[in-house]
């Protein structure tokens, strides 16, 4: 499934959509170059939950935690961890716990994720440097679900 966002702002209201189905324990994967939008996205997710706080890249604390909106969210940006993987970081008990996680980069923590997410792959267009396609991929029953849930909501 393919989103179009021609700027920063339809980015976000897609992810407010999505913000809409999410619940406890969902995990998403955002796969994308650098200045993607991958942490737009996430601010959207962030005011859908109900979040007020602003929300920033983790790039350098490797997660932050929002647990002010409808669901707490976990920001996790795992690319430092690049060379090093992320076996002791715990990230288990973020991705079985009462909130969202949304991890950027997650490749660097491949071998520590779990077997159902979804993932959201940005890619910039070549020819207008503000818009993004954005392609939702379900992993497991539960993003299947996720996904219809959005395809009747538009």
């Amino acid at each position: 499934m393919d989103f179009i966002a021609h700027n920063a702002d339809e980015t976000q209201q897609i992810a407010l959509k999505v913000a809409q189905q999410l619940r406890a324990g969902d995990v998403i994967l955002l796969q994308g170059e650098l200045g993607a939008g991958k942490t737009t996205f996430t601010k959207g997710i962030a005011r859908g939950l109900g979040i007020k706080r602003n929300v920033k890249s983790p790039t350098f604390t490797l997660i932050r935690e929002y647990t002010e909106g409808r669901l707490p969210l976990y920001h996790m940006d795992v690319y430092r961890l690049e060379d090093t993987g992320a076996a002791d970081l715990g990230l288990e008990e973020y991705f079985d716990g009462d909130g969202v996680s949304i991890v950027e980069w997650p490749q660097f923590a491949a071998e520590d994720l779990p077997t159902e997410y979804l993932t959201i792959s940005f890619a910039k267009n070549d020819f207008h440097d503000n818009e993004r396609t954005l392609t939702f991929e379900a992993h497991g029953s539960r993003y299947v679900e996720l996904l219809n849930s959005l395809k009747k909501a538009e």
